[in-house]
């Protein structure tokens, strides 16, 4: 007897590969906007500081002689200190400087155009930051798109030296070959280029240096 095709066959085989394709298109979508959104990411959120991160900033600031915008616009209208002649003097003058991780990304936020692009991460020893950076409209395939990248950079106070080490850097979390990096990564810059130059100047300056948790102090010699 030959076999017969049922209507209900056929229908319950349409649905099935509806199905399919709605799950498959579904998928298509989701797998794009996520790789869209950890690969080309449009931007950071900047840190607005409250009014009291505020006012412990400037006063920083003002003991260090710089007059930088920490606030929103609309909180920064005073008119700016008259320079007037003064005798130099150390006499008195602190020669540490600290400040916080939210500070540091505050006076980033509000007083260059990296704002939305740059974002730097203090904790035990080591300074991270992520960069997000705008790639050419005309570049084919990623033009228009934006370039992650993420660097550590080892930062501590040792046998009277700075030890600055390059730990890496990745490109939308890949981390980058040695290579690639000048074969600098895991190497003390102070001890492999301190005999001359800008490393040894950098050096002779630091009388300590400490990256903790949220925060950065850097002492400096006379």
């Amino acid at each position: 007897m030959d076999k017969v095709d049922h209507p209900t066959q056929g229908r319950g085989f349409f649905k099935t590969l509806c199905l399919v394709i709605v799950v498959v298109a579904v998928t298509a979508v989701a797998t794009v906007q996520l790789t869209t959104a950890y690969l080309f990411p449009k931007s950071f959120k900047p840190v607005e500081l409250n009014h009291k991160e505020r006012q412990e900033l400037e006063a920083k600031l003002r003991s260090l002689k710089f007059d930088l915008r920490t606030g929103p616009p609309a909180e920064q209208k005073a008119p700016a200190a008259v320079l007037e002649p003064q005798r130099y003097s150390e006499a008195g003058a602190s020669r540490e400087v600290s400040f916080s991780e939210r500070e540091v990304n505050a006076l980033i936020a509000n007083n260059t155009d990296l704002s939305d692009k740059l974002a730097i991460d203090f904790s035990r020893d080591l300074v991270s930051a992520s960069v997000l950076m705008p790639l050419d409209p005309e570049m084919p395939v990623f033009g228009g798109k934006t370039l992650k990248l993420a660097a550590g950079l080892e930062l501590y106070y040792k046998n009277g030296k700075p030890v600055v080490v390059l730990e890496g850097v990745s490109l939308w979390g890949v981390p980058l070959p040695n290579s690639w990096l000048g074969n600098l990564k895991n190497i003390d810059l102070v001890h492999e280029f301190g005999d001359e130059g800008f490393w040894k100047a950098f050096a002779d300056g630091v009388a300590d240096i400490s990256v903790g948790d949220g925060s950065l102090t850097l002492k400096l010699k006379e």
